[in-house]
């Protein structure tokens, strides 16, 4: 008996010593541990960049109609309310039919980021939408400045509520990077915003290129700091195809903010800066989505840090996942 006791544990520590100590992480199958978000490109990446885009633009309107800028408050408002609808159009081309989205509004649910997204994006796009109405057509303008003001109330909860939507979910691409993400997307928007009313505010646009500059580098820095602290998942937004998305969001940025700092009264210039945060914008958020996505396919974006953080970094548990 003691001879069979002995021989059971030999071949046990025997076995623990083949086990290789740098072994890749795999799972059974090769199948993920996560099951990848199920959103379409390029549907979720434009809605994001579009509602985002439209938050920003109303606060704009907003705030140019409170100091007497009449051309960029007309810009912010006609932007934001297409920015809104459209976003929604993706939105709901992405759920395949149009009742799925009225079905998320039959509740309210607080502890819910979809939930409480729904019921920002519906109010936040009629409102927008009568805005604008009133401002083309000339009617009913006490409502219309009335629909203006309320949504610009409701426009900081539109521009950053995505990414809570986002780093709520299990992917680690998105939840690793909770605290800075909302800067990201904020600093995205208000760049973006920034760079319609260059555009449209012709005379008016001073407070859109000091919009544009500030937000270019909150999404800078935001971004920056988000990577250095995302761990392992830090990976996916450096290399592959989110890494060169992202690389080219940041450059667009960049050159976009220095034009706006030297555009003046230059409208080519004013034009090209536009161009360049529009590029910039709608890249961070492919890129965000696309390094997200990335780190729900590969199991060790999932597995290792979660070895990490209850301290089971030893060679002994490397290996495959069971």
């Amino acid at each position: 008996m003691a001879a069979r006791g002995r021989g059971r544990v030999h071949r046990r520590r025997a076995h623990r010593r083949i086990v290789p100590r740098e072994a890749a992480v795999t799972s059974y199958y090769g199948r993920p541990v996560l099951k990848e978000p199920v959103w379409k490109v390029p549907d979720v990446p434009a809605y994001l960049y579009l509602g985002g885009m439209a938050g920003a633009s109303s606060t704009m309107a907003l705030l140019a109609e409170l100091t007497g800028r009449q051309r960029l408050a007309r810009a912010g408002r006609l932007a934001a309310a297409v920015g809104a609808t459209t976003s929604v159009g993706f939105l709901v081309h992405d759920l395949g039919r149009p009742m799925r989205f009225l079905y998320m509004l039959r509740v309210i649910k607080p502890t819910s980021p979809l939930s409480v997204g729904s019921w920002i994006l519906a109010p936040f796009s009629g409102l927008t939408g009568a805005a604008a109405a009133s401002e083309l057509t000339g009617l009913l303008p006490l409502p219309g400045r009335a629909a203006g003001v309320a949504a610009g109330v409701i426009a900081p909860a539109m521009t950053t509520y995505t990414a809570v939507l986002l780093s709520d979910t299990a992917v680690p691409g998105w939840h690793e990077g909770y605290r800075e993400l909302p800067f990201v997307f904020a600093g995205s928007a208000v760049s973006s915003a920034g760079a319609v009313g260059m555009v449209a505010g012709a005379a008016e646009s001073g407070p859109a290129r000091r919009m544009a500059v500030a937000g270019s580098v909150l999404e800078l820095v935001a971004s920056r700091r988000m990577e250095s602290r995302l761990g392992l998942a830090a990976e996916a937004y450096r290399t592959g195809r989110a890494g060169r998305v992202l690389r080219t969001a940041r450059a667009a940025t960049a050159v976009g903010a220095g034009l706006a700092l030297v555009a003046g009264r230059s409208r080519a210039a004013a034009i090209a800066a536009g161009g360049c945060l529009t590029l910039g914008a709608i890249a961070t958020r492919f890129g965000v989505f696309e390094a997200g996505r990335e780190t729900a396919r590969d199991p060790r974006y999932v597995v290792e840090p979660q070895r990490e953080r209850v301290g089971g970094t030893g060679p002994s548990v490397r290996g495959q996942v069971h």
